[in-house]
């Protein structure tokens, strides 16, 4: 059994793994205490998979690393020879270890001459970086995920921790339960966190500065700050209220600003006046935003005026969105900043150039994501090299992205899977994965754990920081790039970190810069700082003593935040604002977590959220479809109609791309408006108008292979099976004025010429059924009809999908009968660590008079593993109760 860390999100739980994927939630890790989520529980079916990435490839030849190596730093060398260093650019990504995040900043900015190294923690923690710095001096959290547990309030702002950070929700639920934690959701979608909520604030979206602003007026007004951290240990109140007031003039100007009850404000205001140890929890939803930046210090104001800081139960809580975010930032992952938390101030460029020994130090901040594109678009950057992240499919305006890439002369990938951005490279380097290398990451609250490997990585494939290694090395900068290991490389960054550093810089650990490779690989879960000769314990709280921080006179920094409504306002074309984010049981693009059916049965499709006083305005039903179109590009979505969503407002999650769905990403819908400290752009409010399409017929498809459908006018998702792919499709055109019907039907099935073909058709019915046998085999079958209804159960072909059909059973095939006999599926999982589906959980609390979520965990199992899907079961059981109960 080998402890390592999950590499999802940024709550960094530990995990127990073996080679053969057993997983298990590591009890002595600090940060989930043997918790695990959903996505998590299931990493040990994300490993072993046959469509790895194993080989390097030269423009989708098989090569080997000498060539594809040599082809890369040759074209580096000679781009950074005629334009100059500017003319490359590296794209990296929170996925990475500290130790591959180290040595791509140091070839990057010390040794090319550019800081044009980005990462896309710019799409998620940008906003959090700037702000504390802004706030502290500093990019440092004050807090530990124990203040969760300490706390009498807890604040969640922007944050649905119920399906993003499951497992710090569930230390929140058990705080509640354990004291009578309050809790407050800010949010404009009430969602699956709101269940625990005693207040939800469903607030317009963008108003999160007023609100504040609000809050820190009313601690002024009813003499709730604290005058010692207002006059001392921090500056800039005045005009941080001056401000303030400015942005909420009056407690019914910030309510109808927000778009909320003024006696729901009321409520928070006091709640948080009177209550000391208050915890506010911030994430995506403060952070995707052009004025995220101001978000994020009116969050922190209200904490500085009351000296809410660096004790336990207290203080702002930034929950980051991967598992090495944090870790990235520490090396300058990000284009404005150096390693160890510095800057290019000429003290800070001197003094990393002089440790590094490097040879063309980059003295000016580089290109931030967007700009990065936009400069790889208009041919300023003529090399880029993508590590570990798919922007194809997750920047805004990603349509302009591929185009970006299309055109580029020399575009390098490296990553474990093929991906979209894959699919645009010219040289492909085939990375180690989870499991398979060796490093270290940093969570949301400081915390370093180790990643070990456990199994050998396939083919060819390396780790990130070997292979940047071998480019500097062959680029002339072999001195520089001798590392044997990810220990020397760790060793490196902890003595960057203290020197020079007489503690101006917070972060520091010095003291682990001499570990050996021994006590690297014993290596336990500490939080920095970890100062030489201040003891190995690490630091859970900053700023707890008398509070110095990492500015030049060592005091706090409150931030005037005037308000800034959204950066695009809707109008009478574009007259709803989209939102996106996250649903339960995906990560990212995908490129992991969907290859695992059971994480498919929860959410299977991305789906629009929509009011149902939208849609019927609009003339959308439940299930249909809509034309969703915004200024930068346009895609169809099948319709969920919800009273979780504001009027005027929809939802789409950010997980699905072209390889699962004809909607493709839904960030071809969103532009690039940014933030203008941050670099961050805004995610969270673009105008989009909104067309029903009118459904024809509705299919599903069943195939061995998940190749590309055929185009067009149709909607279609993909789902993995274990033996193969479930497809759903649904058209606006008639199926019998398709031109070549059958053709595109072939294309469909994948069928080759050899293929037997059964076929049945009712073109009055508008019922049509498929079947394609190869070497005796079911390899595909699709069903076509008007309505969904008409369509047969398909739960008994999958389970034969790809063997061998009898003559006997060819019958039952159009029917989606096998054996003469057909089941029913239990289609949408509640509970995906215990597959427990909402058929039978609904007939277990009837059957068994459930009346608690305790009782159906000790019935079912549901909800007593991550408890991700607790918000929902509580949900269903009221449902069923109600209808349960007896008439008035």
């Amino acid at each position: 059994m080998i402890r390592t860390t999950c590499p999802y999100c940024g709550v960094g739980c530990g995990i127990l793994a073996t080679a053969d994927g057993t997983i298990a939630g590591d009890p002595e890790h600090p940060a989930n205490r043997g918790r695990i989520c959903s996505k998590g529980a299931a990493l040990g079916e994300t490993l072993g998979s046959t469509a790895r990435l194993s080989h390097p490839q030269i423009r989708g030849r098989t090569t080997g690393w000498d060539e594809a190596l040599d082809l890369v730093a040759e074209t580096f060398r000679q781009t950074i020879s005629a334009p100059g260093p500017d003319a490359v650019a590296l794209y990296v990504s929170g996925q990475l270890l500290t130790e591959d995040y180290y040595v791509a900043n140091k070839l990057m900015k010390g040794f090319i001459g550019s800081a044009n190294i980005d990462t896309n923690s710019r799409l998620c923690m940008a906003s959090s970086v700037a702000g504390h710095i802004r706030a502290f001096g500093e990019d440092v959290v004050p807090g530990c995920y124990d203040d969760i547990e300490a706390a009498d309030l807890v604040v969640l702002v922007g944050s649905n921790a119920a399906w993003c950070h499951p497992v710090l929700y569930q230390r929140l639920v058990a705080a509640r339960d354990a004291h009578g934690t309050r809790i407050v959701v800010i949010d404009p979608r009430r969602t699956a966190t709101c269940e625990i909520a005693d207040l939800h604030l469903a607030l317009r979206p963008g108003t999160d500065v007023p609100v504040f602003a609000g809050l820190l007026v009313h601690l002024v007004e009813t003499g709730c700050c604290d005058p010692a951290w207002t006059r001392s240990p921090a500056a800039g109140f005045a005009a941080a209220l001056d401000a303030a007031r400015g942005a909420a003039p009056s407690l019914r100007a910030v309510a109808a600003t927000a778009d909320l009850p003024v006696a729901d404000l009321t409520r928070f205001y006091d709640c948080f006046a009177l209550t000391e140890r208050t915890v506010s929890l911030y994430s995506q939803g403060v952070n995707q935003s052009a004025a995220g930046t101001d978000k994020v210090n009116a969050i922190i104001n209200c904490h500085l005026a009351t000296g809410r800081i660096g004790r336990p139960g207290m203080g702002p809580l930034s929950l980051t969105g991967q598992p090495n975010a944090m870790g990235g930032r520490e090396v300058g992952g990000l284009a404005n900043q150096l390693a160890a938390h510095t800057g290019f101030a000429a003290a800070d460029v001197d003094r990393v150039r002089r440790f590094w020994n490097a040879s063309h130090m980059a003295i000016r901040p580089g290109l931030k994501a967007v700009e990065l594109f936009n400069a790889v678009l208009d041919g300023s950057v003529k090399a880029l090299w993508i590590i570990g992240t798919n922007p194809a499919a997750s920047m805004p305006r990603a349509g302009g992205v591929r185009e970006a890439l299309n055109n580029c002369p020399f575009v390098v990938v490296s990553d474990c899977w093929p991906t979209e951005t894959t699919r645009l490279a010219d040289v492909v380097l085939p990375a180690a994965g989870w499991g398979e290398k060796d490093g270290t990451v940093t969570n949301s609250e400081r915390c370093i754990s180790r990643q070990r490997a456990f199994r050998p990585a396939p083919g060819e494939a390396r780790p990130d920081w070997w292979v940047v290694r071998e480019v500097g090395r062959r680029m002339g900068w072999g001195e520089a790039f001798r590392y044997r290991g990810p220990a020397e490389i760790f060793r490196e960054h902890a003595a960057l970190s203290a020197f020079e550093n007489d503690g101006g810089r917070i972060f520091d650990i010095g003291a682990l810069a001499e570990l050996s490779d021994e006590d690297y690989d014993r290596f336990q879960p500490v939080q920095w700082p970890l100062r030489r000769g201040r003891g190995a314990a690490g630091t859970s709280r900053l700023f707890n003593g008398p509070a110095k921080f990492a500015t030049a006179d060592g005091r706090a920094r409150f931030v005037a935040t005037p308000y800034r409504p959204l950066a695009e306002p809707t109008d009478r074309e574009r007259p709803l604002v989209l939102n996106t984010g996250r649903v339960r049981d995906q990560w990212h693009t995908m490129t992991r977590s969907g290859r695992v059916p059971r994480l498919m049965t929860h959410k299977s499709a991305p789906v629009l959220d929509i009011h149902p006083e939208d849609a019927e305005r609009l003339g959308l039903a439940a299930g249909g479809l809509a034309r969703v179109e915004s200024g930068y590009g346009a895609t169809v979505l099948p319709v969920r109609l919800t009273a979780e969503q504001r009027v005027g407002e929809v939802f789409a999650p950010m997980h699905w791309t072209d390889s699962f769905t004809s909607s493709g990403p839904v960030d071809r819908l969103v532009g690039a408006v940014t933030d203008p400290v941050s670099g961050q752009p805004e995610l969270k409010g673009t105008p989009v108008c909104l067309t029903p399409l009118s459904t024809r017929w509705r299919g599903c498809l069943l195939r061995r292979v998940a190749a590309p459908l055929p185009e067009g006018p149709y909607w279609w998702t993909r789902v993995p099976l274990d033996r193969g792919h479930a497809f759903d499709l649904a058209g606006w055109e008639p199926l019998l004025g398709r031109p070549s019907l059958d053709d595109w039907v072939s294309r469909l099935l994948g069928a080759p010429p050899e293929a037997e073909l059964i076929a049945y058709a009712d073109p009055g019915r508008g019922d049509f059924r498929f079947a394609s046998i190869i070497d005796g085999r079911l390899d595909a079958c699709l069903f076509l009809a008007r309505l969904a209804a008409a369509l047969p159960a398909t739960d008994a072909l999958v389970t034969v999908l790809g063997t061998e059909i009898s003559p006997g059973m060819r019958r039952g095939l159009l029917a989606g009968r096998v054996n003469n006999h057909a089941t029913t599926e239990d289609a949408q999982a509640i509970c995906v660590c215990f597959a427990v589906g909402r058929r039978a959980l609904c007939h277990a609390i009837v059957e068994r008079r459930l009346t608690s979520l305790s009782e159906i965990g000790a019935a079912l199992g549901a909800g007593t593993n991550c408890g991700s899907c607790l918000p929902e079961l509580q949900q269903i059981l009221r449902s069923v109760q109600r209808k349960q109960a007896p008439a008035a």
